[in-house]
């Protein structure tokens, strides 16, 4: 009898369990065309998702009865969200429509955070430059990536020396050794090269960049304190494509360069050359070369084999030979008479070998092995003066991608091997070694939450001939992405950063490394900071659209590297016991008409302070205020006219002077035939320079002493040429 009557009270608790389960049923359709989209990600909170199949149909069953949040979201369209009660009245299919996009940068595949996703679902910060801004500043400047980061917001580009035009890289107002530069994904610029990094990686090959401002250390480790600059490079396809750039400017410059790929089967291949030839040019005629004398090539030949669909090798040899030669005009031209005696020579070889192993399983898990090897000679001459030496550095990284239900995990390990040796002295001989173990997971919580998480361990050994340290270091990071609703977002992140000690600093590539005593007895520098930011973008009426990005920053270096003056002609480095400490905010505003009319506004306001100097601590040759504004006018595949203007407000220089702001005004147009482009650029056509409000060198012709540089040095430049698509 009480068998019956649990058979009973089982078969009725299993019956209200059944009957209380509801199902869903949604058909999308595009907005305004009505087609049926396939390929839709359908939401129910906590309940599961599902995927439209050609029809737009999706179902997911086993819903209880009450109010949940569904998401329909999908590549190239808004995310639409809403609340739906269950059980539904009459049962039938809901019919949802998706707004397409106004932009496809929601489409763009971020390498840098290693996940493979889109940009819209990483809830690292990452800001992109592609498509047409990448061409556009590659119009200005073929021979480097100088002008396309100088020009963006957050981002200054700081000249080093006033006749050699050397330059660092500065994010948020720190010095450019605390940015990892990387050229697809590979860490190989920095230490004795980090002066011309930037001069040396060309942009005709590249497919977008990618900036992740403040700490990035869970993948990328030491260096990556103010961020990562990463520089991704076109890859073959099936079809053939050649580009041909060939560019004049009146300020001497000359290039000509060339970018080729395809794709077989089995096989494929991407080969760039180029070659930049610059004239020495003294724009204020004060017989010093405000640019210096230099000839540059580069060749970057690329094969890819695919063994098959899952496998792909690449292996690549970068090779960069630049000669370099600035100072006095009469020793440049060969006539060194009179008491001309001055130069400044720079002489580099640059040989970078790849090889990367990508595997993708099943379930879509992926393990890559990357390895490089780059040699770096470097000759410095000067009157009297010489400083020879070369790099070394290995970088080898394995790590294992893996997709589990809401989770993107990734997880591996580095080494990396740096050596300088000096040449004819062994006074700034050092390397340093160091191992890595990191991991990171990606958490989708739901559509609208996307969490992530990393910890790194690095243990370090450098050492020189003064002494030697081993150091291991923690470095946690997060980071969130909240979806409030399909046009507002909102990102939050923060971790633990360190840096190493390192000679090679903006301070003493501008001093090239004179009267500077070895390190001895210092520690590496660590870091803490943070961003966020918030998102918000409309459509106003069809044919308008606003986007506007607000961030917030803040870095926190604790026993910072600084060069101390001990005597009259010395200089040494020591840890400071006060941090240095960088907060501010960057506003970017765009505003785009009918696809062809295109404003863009972006503000940065930076507040950098070196807390351990006594009275001025605010960081030299970093303006507080930047504005950048670009207005763009383009048909596609028919012509394009841009117009630019920037703002640099006041900075203070090593000696505590204060310098005046000053604007900046550029004009470009390209008209394009068929396969032929013609383009011509009006960089800073108001002349705005340097030497316009106090003379840039001083002293006798034969040891001539030189200002810091906080603005331009050549003045106007007015270029053009032609682009060729084979």
């Amino acid at each position: 009898m009480i068998k019956k009557l649990l058979l009973v009270l089982l078969t009725l608790i299993s019956g209200r369990l059944v009957y209380a389960q509801h199902q869903f049923t949604t058909i999308v359709k595009s907005e305004p065309d009505q087609k049926f989209l396939k390929g839709v990600t359908v939401t129910v909170s906590t309940f599961g998702q599902a995927i439209t199949d050609a029809q737009g149909r999706a179902q997911i069953g086993n819903i209880s009865s009450g109010a949940f949040a569904v998401t329909w979201s999908h590549v190239g369209f808004i995310t639409k969200t809403d609340t739906i009660r269950f059980p539904l009245e009459n049962g039938q299919p809901i019919e949802v429509y998706l707004e397409p996009e106004e932009e496809a940068m929601e489409e763009v595949i971020v390498q840098s955070t290693r996940t493979s996703r889109t940009i819209s679902n990483t809830p690292t910060r990452v800001e992109i430059i592609d498509g047409e801004e990448l061409e556009e500043k590659n119009n200005m400047r073929p021979a480097n990536v100088s002008m396309l980061l100088h020009e963006s917001t957050g981002i200054q580009v700081q000249q080093t020396s006033a006749t050699s035009g050397n330059a660092s890289l500065r994010i948020q107002g720190l010095d450019g050794r605390y940015t990892q530069l990387l050229k697809d994904g590979y860490a190989n610029f920095g230490n004795f090269a980090s002066g011309l990094s930037i001069l040396e990686i060309p942009p005709l090959d590249l497919k977008q960049v990618e900036v992740i401002k403040g700490p990035a250390s869970t993948l990328y480790g030491g260096g990556a304190i103010a961020g990562v600059v990463n520089f991704i490079s076109r890859t073959p396809d099936e079809k053939f494509e050649g580009d041909i750039m060939l560019n004049q400017s009146n300020i001497g410059q000359s290039n000509i360069g060339g970018y080729f790929s395809g794709r077989g089967q089995k096989m494929g291949y991407a080969v760039l050359g180029l070659l930049n030839l610059q004239k020495a040019y003294d724009v204020d005629g004060d017989d010093f070369s405000d640019l210096p004398r230099n000839n540059n090539f580069t060749i970057n030949p690329r094969l890819f084999f695919y063994p098959d669909e899952t496998t792909l090798i690449t292996i690549g040899n970068s090779l960069t030979v630049s000669k370099n030669t600035g100072g006095d005009m009469h020793v440049i031209s060969g006539d060194d008479r009179d008491g001309h005696v001055y130069y400044e020579k720079n002489e580099t070889f640059r040989n970078t070998s790849t090889l990367e192993l990508s595997k993708q399983f099943l379930n879509k898990s992926n393990f890559r092995l990357k390895q490089s090897v780059t040699i770096f000679n470097r000759d410095l001459t000067m009157p009297g003066y010489q400083f020879m030496g070369k790099n070394i550095n290995s970088f080898t990284d394995m790590s294992y991608l893996r997709y589990l239900a809401n989770h993107t995990m990734i997880g591996g390990a580095n080494f990396i091997y740096d050596q300088f040796e000096q040449e004819m002295s062994a006074m700034f001989d050092n390397r340093s070694a160091t191992a890595g173990l990191y991991f990171q997971d990606t958490w989708d919580l739901s559509e609208l939450v996307k969490l992530e998480t990393g910890l790194r361990v690095d243990h370090v050994n450098y050492r020189n001939n003064n002494f030697k340290k081993a150091q291991t270091f923690a470095l946690p990071r997060v980071s969130a992405l909240f979806k409030w609703s399909g046009q507002l977002s909102s990102r939050i992140g923060g971790g633990y950063g360190y840096k190493t000690p390192t000679l090679f600093t903006e301070r003493t590539e501008g001093m090239q490394y004179r009267n500077i005593a070895a390190l001895e007895n210092v520690t590496a520098e660590k870091s803490v900071g943070g961003t966020a930011d918030i998102s918000y973008r409309t459509n106003i009426g069809g044919a308008f659209s606003l986007s506007l990005n607000q961030m917030f920053f803040m870095t926190h270096i604790n026993k910072p590297l600084v060069l101390e003056q001990i005597s009259e002609t010395s200089f040494s480095f020591v840890n400071a016991g006060q941090p240095v400490v960088t907060q501010g905010f960057e506003t970017n505003l765009r505003f785009i008409f009918k696809e062809d009319l295109k404003l863009f506004l972006g503000y940065t306001f930076t507040d950098a302070r070196a807390t351990y100097l006594q009275q001025n601590q605010v960081l030299p040759l970093m303006p507080k205020h930047k504005l950048n504004t670009v207005l763009m006018y383009e048909k596609e595949d028919n012509f394009k006219l841009g117009l630019e203007g920037y703002h640099t407000g006041t900075q203070y220089l090593y000696n505590g002077t204060k310098t005046p702001s000053f604007w900046e005004f550029g004009f470009m147009a390209q008209k394009t035939f068929g396969r032929f482009s013609l383009f011509v650029n009006f960089e800073n056509f108001t002349d705005e320079r340097q030497s316009n409000y106090k003379p840039v060198v001083s002293g006798p012709l034969q040891a001539p002493a030189f200002d810091d540089i906080w603005n331009h040095m050549e003045g106007r430049v007015v270029n053009g040429g032609v682009k060729i698509k084979i």
